[in-house]
């Protein structure tokens, strides 16, 4: 038995229910109209084997978008997270280490020139992003001379991308993928200006449960369960992170 078991289920699941938060916004996690109460992908089964190992029932809480996940964590909405790891969120979330990255681009429109993911950080450059995720914040932090045009929802990016004519749509490879192919002449550009690193996150006022998750992800990587989740769930475009060093 793992020796903070029994103190990280005490933080986590005082009454035998783990709460965990979804994130539904990330299709290659979480299988779209799969429900709330039952959803299924990556992200579902892993949350499923922590809570079977803490010996404690699951409880799914689902939000639409990742800005509001992460939000919740002040008002105790959940007890652990799957979302990505991102700076701007750790004054409030532990998080593990990641489990899974998946690469981040830009989408061109038809006739765009650009080559590389780095020309596009220039004056009276417009480019869609989804508010709060972590390829924005990161954008947010990094970019020097473009302008974030921040929507609700992934759709709503695509959307705006499209009718105000706008310089990129920025997201997560796999997304831009099923974008491309609605966009006739559009471009996904090679490489990636980051990985977004997928971990597990919960309270900063918890002491335990930091350590436990941290140790529960690199076994979930070294057995081979992430890979499996991967696999069994069909989802192409992300990877098992690397183990922590």
């Amino acid at each position: 038995m793992h020796p903070d078991l029994e103190r990280t289920r005490a933080e986590l699941a005082p009454s035998s229910h783990l709460r965990v938060g979804l994130n539904l916004a990330n299709f290659l996690l979480i299988q779209s109209g799969t429900g709330q109460t039952n959803p299924l992908g990556i992200v579902p089964d892993l949350a499923r084997a922590l809570a079977q190992e803490l010996g404690v029932s699951v409880q799914f809480v689902p939000y639409p978008s990742p800005a509001p996940l992460g939000d919740a964590v002040e008002h105790g909405a959940w007890d652990v997270a799957f979302l990505a790891d991102e700076p701007a969120r750790a004054t409030t979330i532990a998080f593990s280490p990641a489990y899974l990255e998946i690469q981040a681009s830009y989408l061109l429109p038809a006739g765009s020139t650009f080559t590389h993911v780095d020309e596009l950080d220039r004056p009276g450059h417009r480019i869609a992003s989804l508010e709060g995720g972590a390829y924005a914040l990161y954008l947010q932090r990094s970019l020097k001379h473009a302008q974030l045009v921040l929507t609700s929802t992934m759709e709503e990016s695509f959307r705006i991308f499209v009718e105000q004519g706008l310089h990129a749509l920025s997201g997560l490879r796999p997304r831009l993928l099923s974008d491309q192919a609605r966009l006739p002449g559009s471009v996904l550009l090679p490489g990636s200006f980051m990985a977004v690193q997928q971990a597990v996150g919960t309270s900063k006022r918890h002491q335990a449960a930091p350590v436990y998750l941290a140790d529960f992800v690199e076994r979930a990587k070294a057995q081979g369960r992430v890979q499996a989740a991967i696999d069994a769930h069909h989802v192409s475009g992300v990877n098992v992170a690397p183990a922590r060093r």
